[in-house]
């Protein structure tokens, strides 16, 4: 009996605690270390690496140009998942190194996605820097 109110206690402990959403600035931390040398410190494509780099990194800035912020395809871009066949690709799969405990995202489609917390935190980032 006192094993079964430990776990009920547990449990409630566990159902209470709520994750949220990285702020932009963990994902800043982030961009510096594995984005900044392509896509440049503000995100515009004018990192120290970029000048030979053909496709141009993308201006990230640019991202929510055609409306809402992109949050499925840059998460997919990110981790690389969309690029796995894809001949030719110059941006590295961040996949492995942006693991970790899961955040809740809403990716648009009003399901709440279970998301390496990093990779949350770069989206977030990503998306604070938009260009109005």
């Amino acid at each position: 009996m006192k094993y079964m109110i430990s776990l009920a206690i547990l449990g409630f402990l566990v159902a209470c605690t709520t994750v949220s959403m990285p702020e932009p600035d963990e994902g800043h931390a982030l961009y510096v270390q594995n984005c900044a040398q392509c896509h440049g410190a503000s995100g515009q494509g004018d990192g120290p690496l970029a000048q030979g780099m053909s496709p141009r990194p993308t201006d990230l800035t640019q991202l929510s140009r055609n409306g809402s912020f992109p949050r499925t395809p840059v998460l997919s871009t990110i981790d690389g998942y969309h690029r796995a066949a894809l001949p030719g690709q110059q941006m590295p799969e961040f996949g492995a190194l942006l693991t970790g405990p899961t955040v809740p995202v809403d990716t648009g489609d009003g399901v709440m996605t279970p998301t390496p917390r990093p990779l949350a935190a770069l989206m977030a980032y990503l998306e604070s820097i938009q260009a109005d």
